[in-house]
């Protein structure tokens, strides 16, 4: 879980997950290759380019992975940063306690669904339940048109 505070200090805490093909490195990948071309028989050789093929293949699942991966990081940065720009504001939303709440964001917490408000009242609100934001500095604003 990261957190950033009204005064801007960040901590992380964060778990890693690997699939098991993700985790397969070239050394394996090129040991696994050998093996498969020193048992295969020599009156029905594999066909070399389907190999070539096949290694391109998964190269490009590989590498369509981690961009994968690498898009969901920059996501929950951009979501989080977006989340602690609400510090100091003053925001209506759904808490984790199914209430409606209104109150000033006095910090932002990362948790698996997402970035979550910190209220000052104790209350936390979860970015996609938000209903309204203000700034508490511009005041309020006069509806009589009088």
């Amino acid at each position: 879980m990261s957190t950033i505070d009204a005064l801007g200090a960040t901590s992380a805490n964060s778990a890693g997950s690997t699939s098991a093909f993700s985790a397969l490195t070239s050394k394996e990948f090129v040991e696994i290759m050998f093996t498969e071309l020193t048992n295969q028989d020599p009156f029905e050789p594999n066909d070399s380019q389907a190999m070539l093929d096949q290694l391109s293949s998964l190269r490009s699942i590989e590498s369509d992975i981690q961009l994968g991966e690498r898009l969901d990081k920059v996501s929950q940065r951009t979501e989080f940063a977006a989340a602690s720009q609400m510090i100091g504001k003053l925001v209506s939303g759904i808490s984790e306690t199914s209430s409606q709440v209104v109150d000033v964001v006095f910090s932002v917490s990362q948790t698996d669904e997402g970035p979550v408000l910190n209220l000052m009242n104790g209350q936390r609100v979860r970015m996609d339940n938000l209903i309204e934001v203000t700034n508490p500095e511009l005041g309020e604003v006069d509806d009589d048109t009088e």
